[in-house]
């Protein structure tokens, strides 16, 4: 059995929902609080993901960071070298949606060129009268950028756990991957 500690940066505008969807997460749906504070800072959440059929778990240390344009330059020093990233927009704001890019080029610029895997989240998806974003829009932009997509409502509990249950196990496939390419290099 192993265990595998990870740094899920969690990013994106101002109210998309990465408290609540981070909340969610980590209290298994238990914890949705309907009046939130803007996080100023970065909000670190700890919650350990048992990866099926191998006995192995990872510890994801998601880290909140607030999306505000004028505190993200002080949080960035607080991200430290992300393992994942969830870029998270608001389904309701073709403006969320817009920053993504911005947001990408920002921790790619912070990441310093290192790959790192990663999940676009469609959050709000219970406002599907104000969608303002198609599902099609936002599944072909992420693959343009290498993520996979995932469509959540943090409020409904829905597919919550989704993307950062995905993003572990990305983890955990790439600690396999390694793992094997250091024992091919051992001799025989």
């Amino acid at each position: 059995m192993v265990r595998l500690r990870a740094r899920c940066l969690m990013v994106g505008d101002p109210a998309v929902g990465k408290s609540a969807l981070s909340q969610m997460f980590h209290s298994d749906g238990t914890l949705f609080q309907k009046n939130y504070s803007m996080t100023t800072g970065v909000e670190l959440l700890i919650k350990s993901v048992n990866i099926p059929e191998s006995g192995d778990s990872v510890e994801l240390y998601i880290i909140d960071s607030a999306g505000k344009e004028s505190l993200v330059e002080a949080n960035e020093k607080m991200w430290g070298v992300p393992s994942l990233l969830c870029l998270v927009f608001d389904l309701a704001s073709e403006r969320s949606f817009g920053s993504c890019a911005r947001w990408m080029e920002r921790v790619r610029t912070h990441c310093k060129g290192l790959q790192v895997p990663g999940v676009l989240v469609g959050n709000k998806c219970d406002l599907s009268a104000r969608r303002e974003v198609p599902t099609s829009v936002a599944q072909e932009w992420a693959q343009s950028q290498g993520l996979e997509y995932h469509e959540t409502s943090a409020k409904e509990m829905e597919k919550c756990d989704a993307p950062l249950l995905s993003l572990a196990r990305a983890f955990h496939a790439l600690y396999q991957e390694r793992r094997e390419a250091i024992q091919n290099l051992s001799p025989g």
